[in-house]
């Protein structure tokens, strides 16, 4: 059974998971550099593409660390799990303009940072 000091720690890790599932999803869309928009196949859009990877890797291995100290590893699973599962369907529901843009990976990687920024501070 899940206590109930786990459940608040399992529901931010879900919710970071979950941005970083959907950054992960918009991005992929991005290569190879063909299937860029012209505004992203700039220097500028090259910068915004892969520094939002690099917030995104970042806030992941922050969740990491969070779910290992203080969720169990079974809600972590089973959790992580629905989640990555329900990624592409919470994606479709986003218009194609700003999943297939710059707003959807600066969207995303801002949410995954503030997010981190929690699991940071709940974890002092």
């Amino acid at each position: 059974m899940l206590s109930q000091v786990a459940v608040l720690p399992l529901i931010v890790f879900t919710a970071l998971l979950l941005v970083l599932s959907l950054h992960a999803l918009a991005a992929a869309g991005h290569f190879p550099n063909e299937c860029r928009r012209s505004a992203l196949r700039s220097p500028s859009g090259s910068w915004i593409l892969f520094g939002s990877i690099a917030i995104i890797l970042v806030c992941f291995v922050i969740d990491l660390v969070f779910a290992w100290r203080h969720i169990p590893w079974y809600a972590a699973t089973i959790s992580g799990g629905v989640t990555v599962l329900v990624a592409p369907l919470l994606l479709k529901a986003f218009p194609d303009r700003f999943v297939d843009g710059a707003a959807a990976l600066m969207t995303f990687a801002g949410i995954g940072a503030v997010l981190a920024v929690l699991v940071i501070w709940m974890a002092e």
